[in-house]
């Protein structure tokens, strides 16, 4: 839900920017980057690790706008950055698989 709200809210900022922005755009925005730190700060409560929620957040936020992008504003998608997406896709699937999943490896938890 967080992912989902932060993807809806940064689409919108093209709406609500440049020449002929909307105002209501700046609603859809302010409530869905309300509801997407809301919903992230619920799921750091129920205990999962900072570093794990923000990566897979922000790295399938990023994905997930320039593939909206790329279909409802026609944006291209070069294979740079095709590339550059699937770089965060695997770097966010790393970082889940070696997280720390009840046993410390370096560093100390809690």
């Amino acid at each position: 839900m967080a992912i989902a709200a932060e993807v809806v809210a940064t689409t919108f900022l093209k709406l609500a920017s440049g020449e002929g922005s909307k105002w209501w755009a700046y609603l859809i925005v302010a409530a869905g980057y309300l509801l997407a730190f809301t919903m992230l700060s619920l799921t750091l409560g129920a205990g999962v690790p900072l570093g794990i929620a923000y990566a897979v957040w922000a790295g399938a936020g990023v994905v997930l706008v320039a593939v909206v992008s790329w279909l409802v504003f026609g944006e291209l998608l070069t294979w740079q950055q095709l590339l550059g997406i699937a770089l965060v896709v695997g770097g966010v699937l790393l970082l889940e698989l070696g997280a720390d999943h009840g046993q410390p490896v370096i560093g100390k938890a809690g």
